[in-house]
């Protein structure tokens, strides 16, 4: 009997979905990804059973990317998504990982984290905004970017986020 509620909820969400995203058209824009490697290592009285370890983090190295352009000092890349990466940092010492251990907890193995961040900074009039986005958004951006395609970029609830960016139709 509550089936029949089913596709006027889903209509109904929709509704609410589609007009909390809005659409602005975007001629200045600056993609971004923050690509970072940081060492971390787990730490907790039980490694094997307790659900929310202690994490302690270690050297970080980052590259910023723009537009898909080669970064300054960029030695890594780019890799199989268009992003140059930074070094590697260091490895931590036994010595290190064991001077953060407390008492009584086990400590886990150091784990290289690779981080990526996107942005897309835009001018909207004399307004430009800063707003995280996906990888999607990031490369359409970097093929548009070289010849200056203005972008219809679509915005996600609240315009909190970039979720869209394409290519204004003429």
């Amino acid at each position: 009997m509550q089936m029949r509620f089913l596709p006027s909820i889903i209509t109904a969400l929709t509704a609410l979905t589609l007009t909390s995203c809005s659409t602005t058209t975007a001629e200045q824009y600056e993609a971004t990804a923050l690509t970072s490697y940081s060492w971390q290592v787990k730490y907790a009285n039980n490694l094997t059973s307790q659900p929310q370890p202690r994490i302690e983090t270690f050297a970080n190295t980052s590259v910023l990317n723009r537009n898909g352009l080669k970064p300054a000092g960029a030695v890594v890349g780019p890799d199989d998504r268009g992003l140059w990466c930074p070094t590697l940092p260091p490895r931590p010492s036994v010595d290190e990982v064991e001077q953060r251990k407390r008492p009584q907890e086990e400590i886990g193995k150091p784990e290289l984290i690779k981080d990526i961040k996107y942005k897309l900074t835009y001018g909207v009039g004399n307004t430009q905004n800063t707003l995280p986005t996906n990888y999607e958004v990031y490369r359409h951006v970097v093929k548009a970017y070289p010849q200056r395609t203005p972008l219809e970029l679509t915005l996600g609830v609240n315009d909190n986020s970039v979720e869209k960016a394409e290519p204004v139709s003429k």
